[in-house]
Order: structure tokens, then sequence, then C-alpha cells
């Protein structure tokens, strides 16, 4: 195996184990929270999307979200399916571009389209379509809200991380070289 291939993959586990330690702990709040007010226990939802999203932008390689998102739902195994759903969203953009383009907004297009996709799979769960319209409302402006929150997160954690160095060999050739890569300024401002 290469450095590089070997650099990538140790990149991703590290990110993978601590996104998962992270998702423990919102699983077990976002669940106390559902049984007591369930309405506030999407507030949480952007963390889902959050070790995808550093894996993305820090590595901006192909399948890296989803190795991430897979990684960190064998931390949290009985939610393996559950991480790789949300990993999924954070990588779709990309992987529409056919991994040619790296772009912020991509990053935000992934978290505004599982803002609302999530609350209409889960209606049910919710009893979505029985409250009044405000609440239905609040509870779309929330879930999108949070999902944006955890991309924005996601994006300043990356950019952090690599303005210190950190994963220059797993990167996507070329990128260590040129900084940020994209003219983008800290979480994704120009």
């Amino acid at each position: 195996m290469s450095r590089l291939a070997t650099s990538y993959l140790l990149t991703c586990a590290a990110i993978g184990v601590a996104g998962g330690v992270l998702l423990w702990g919102a699983t077990a709040l976002s669940t106390a929270l559902f049984a007591v007010v369930p309405f506030i226990s999407v507030a949480l939802a952007g963390l889902w999307l959050l070790p995808a999203v550093i894996a993305l932008r820090l590595l901006e390689r192909p399948g890296a979200g989803l190795l991430v998102g897979l990684i960190s739902g064998l931390v949290v195994f009985p939610y393996l399916f559950t991480n790789l759903w949300w990993a999924l969203f954070a990588e779709l953009p990309f992987l529409l571009a056919f991994y040619r383009s790296w772009r912020t907004w991509q990053y935000y297009a992934g978290a505004v389209f599982v803002g609302v996709l999530y609350p209409v799979l889960a209606a049910a769960s919710f009893n979505l379509w029985a409250m009044p319209l405000w609440a239905t409302v609040g509870f779309f402006a929330l879930t999108m809200a949070s999902c944006l929150l955890g991309t924005w997160v996601g994006i300043l954690i990356a950019d952090r991380l690599r303005r210190a160095g950190v994963a220059t060999l797993a990167r996507r050739r070329g990128i260590a070289s040129r900084g940020l890569g994209r003219g983008d300024g800290p979480a994704g401002q120009h």
C-alpha cells in the first residue's frame, strides 16, 4: 500500500472514530429529547453531517464522506446505516459533479437537500402532518438551520485543519500545494 493510500485511510479512520464518538453522544441526547420534546431533537440533525463534511473538505477525494460515514457508523454500530445515509447527502453534490468540482456551495447544497428531505421522511415518526402549520414550518426551519450550521462547522474545522498542515499527503493531488485551492476563506467565505 502506498503512503498516499495509508495516509488517506488513517485520516478517514481518525475523522470517522472521532465522529462516531460525537454521534454516540448525539444519538443518546437526541433519543432523550425525542422522548420528552420530539420537536427539539431535530436541532441536532446537522451533527450527522459533520464528520463527512470535514472529511470531504479536508481531503477533497471521492468517497471520503461515505468512508467516514461507514467508520463512524461502526463506532455507533446499531446506527451504521443512519450514518451512511447522512454521509451520502454530504457526498452527493460532489458525486453529481463527478468529483470535478469542490466548491463551498456544494457542501451547502447537500445540507439544504437533506434539510428538506429528512423532515418529509421522518414525518410519521414526529406526527408532522398533524401539527399546526406554524409547527410544521418551524420543524422544517429547525432541521434546515441545524443542517446548515453542521455543514458550516464542518467546513470551518476542515479549513483550520488544512491550514495547520493536517493530512497534506492524503489530499487530492495538487491541492496541498495551493493552500485552500478554491480561493475560499474560512468557512467558505469569499
